[in-house]
């Protein structure tokens, strides 16, 4: 049973399925199979936000997203995520509600939690956001990968605000995450770049279109988006996604990037979907455990590097393994 506090807080903040389906956003070609394939994606993560706004206790949130498709599960704890974010910050930033979620049965799916860590930070001010993010004691990857709460901002806003943040192409206020000012940007666009695969439904000739609109400054990141989101999402078949490394040119190693990182969520959540080994076969020519592995064996002394995040040293190392493979 949900609770009345809960309910109002849901119908607040949270889209109806019917808001973050493709043709009342308004995207092109709504109908198509890729379109219906994809929108599963931000329904998956209402339901999570939904449940976690609702639910009495962990036990019970558990139990309703073991319910859903395993393919899409991660996206439920993404949303669920989303939810505990918010109502720790409603609470006084304690963290508690996130923290046991990521701890416990949320652990699989780290990559995209904080991703809906970003989600609530597009629906929370800014003051709040220094403690948005929990403790995890002992969490591989952890804290290196919360620029991905970041991603999930910027896709929040490109996803929900196109014609601001894809048509008209206008940027965010900056934000000191991790004390990197600067660094901001460039994680937001990976964000848009994945919003960018959803808008389009996975149409890889739209897609390279929609990137090639945006100031070339920012073309790497947005094509490290598109790479995670073809991997992670899927949509397209194997001939549409072997014309990507081409059609991204001189930041193919961006879109190289992005398909391992999305290759290294996947195996670390123990599930890998067909969609997602034909994507990393055809953008990286290897299997998911490989590229898994490949993201694993370059992330040495990320700690070390100056002037940027450990987690944008980590990107440039994939990137530089990958177009030295294309060599």
């Amino acid at each position: 049973m949900s609770t009345v506090l809960g309910s109002l807080r849901r119908l607040v903040l949270a889209p109806s399925l019917a808001e973050v389906g493709f043709a009342r956003r308004g995207f092109p070609q709504p109908d198509s199979a890729a379109a219906r394939h994809l929108e599963a994606v931000p329904q998956s993560v209402v339901c999570g936000f939904e449940w976690g706004i609702d639910a009495r206790d962990q036990w019970e949130l558990e139990r309703r997203l073991e319910l859903v498709d395993p393919a899409l599960r991660g996206f439920a704890y993404e949303g669920a995520t989303m939810a505990c974010t918010v109502l720790d910050a409603m609470r006084g930033g304690r963290g508690a509600r996130t923290r046991a979620l990521l701890l416990g049965p949320g652990r699989p799916h780290l990559f995209l939690a904080y991703i809906g860590i970003g989600f609530a930070m597009a629906r929370l001010p800014r003051p709040l956001w220094r403690t948005v993010v929990p403790d995890l004691p002992g969490m591989p990857y952890h804290p290196t990968m919360t620029w991905l709460a970041v991603d999930g901002y910027g896709f929040d806003k490109a996803y929900f605000d196109t014609p601001r943040y894809v048509d008209a192409q206008e940027r965010l206020a900056p934000y000191p995450w991790q004390g990197f000012t600067d660094y901001f940007h460039r994680a937001v666009d990976q964000g848009v770049g994945r919003a960018l695969w959803f808008i389009h439904g996975a149409r890889v000739a739209d897609v390279d279109a929609a990137v090639r609109r945006f100031a070339s400054e920012r073309h790497a990141d947005l094509w490290s988006g598109v790479g995670l989101a073809a991997v992670f999402a899927g949509g397209c078949d194997a001939a549409d996604l072997a014309g990507l490394p081409v059609m991204a040119g001189e930041h193919r190693g961006d879109l190289a990037q992005g398909a391992v990182f999305a290759a290294k969520a996947r195996a670390f959540s123990g599930l890998v979907p067909a969609h997602t080994a034909t994507a990393v076969d055809a953008l990286l020519g290897m299997s998911v455990d490989a590229a898994a592995t490949l993201a694993d064996d370059v992330a040495v002394d990320l700690r070390s590097a100056e002037g940027v995040p450990p987690y944008e040293a980590w990107r440039q190392r994939i990137r530089g393994h990958c177009l030295a493979r294309q060599h």
